[in-house]
């Protein structure tokens, strides 16, 4: 069998822990059959020829445009790319080309951290078995592309400075094609128990997986 190759680019800022949570995912990829690279710089894009996969966790950081270029080149030809929360819903706020190849930005979580409910929408492989579960963390609300594969919802309750959000739908699963390439987002996953949640470590694990050329 021909072994795979996965790029995981890990960075910005420490709050989501980039690289212990990067960590959780790299023995996975490498006991399915990837041969796994880590980067600390997105200067990595210049050269993804062969990559099979990227695993991006790069938060609230910035990006040149010649790497967002590359990256797009690489995943309209097959590569993949997948990440969840901020590393990869609010990774490059200065770039709208990267947030259209992503298919959704992180706006706010105006609850902060939160007990919420995730409810799965669609039958996919990624999901199989997953009715819904529940968190505490983070909720995202995001402004995402109407022509994501939403895979998962999370309804807002109201808050007291933005009472209209009451009942606000957003996806906190999707996929999407650009080109030949797949991209997986999951918009839960702030802290690394939030990852070690059974159903967000499923998802995320056969969210990669999916991704993958």
């Amino acid at each position: 069998m021909t072994e795979r190759r996965a790029l995981v680019v890990r960075g910005g800022w420490e709050g989501h822990s980039p690289v212990e949570a990067t960590d959780l995912f790299i023995p996975y990829l490498k006991e399915n059959g990837y041969d796994v690279t880590v980067s600390d710089t997105t200067e990595s894009y210049l050269d993804l020829d062969g990559v099979d996969l990227v695993l991006q966790c790069v938060t609230m950081s910035e990006i040149p445009n010649e790497h967002v270029k590359a990256l797009d080149a690489a995943i309209r030809t097959g590569t993949g790319l997948a990440g969840w929360h901020g590393g990869i819903a609010d990774s490059f706020r200065n770039s709208a080309d990267y947030n259209f190849i992503v298919g959704g930005q992180f706006i706010s979580h105006p609850h902060g951290f939160t007990d919420y409910r995730v409810d799965i929408v669609q039958d996919h492989p990624i999901v199989e078995g997953i009715e819904h579960f529940d968190v505490h963390t983070e909720q995202y609300y995001v402004h995402y592309d109407p022509t994501d594969n939403v895979l998962a919802t999370t309804t807002f309750k109201s808050h007291p400075d933005y009472p209209w959000i009451e009942g606000a739908v957003m996806p906190a699963v999707w996929t999407r094609t650009w080109g030949d390439g797949k991209v997986f987002v999951c918009t839960v996953g702030h802290k690394l128990d939030d990852l070690e949640t059974p159903e967000v470590r499923t998802i995320i694990e056969r969210g990669l997986l999916w991704a993958s050329k």
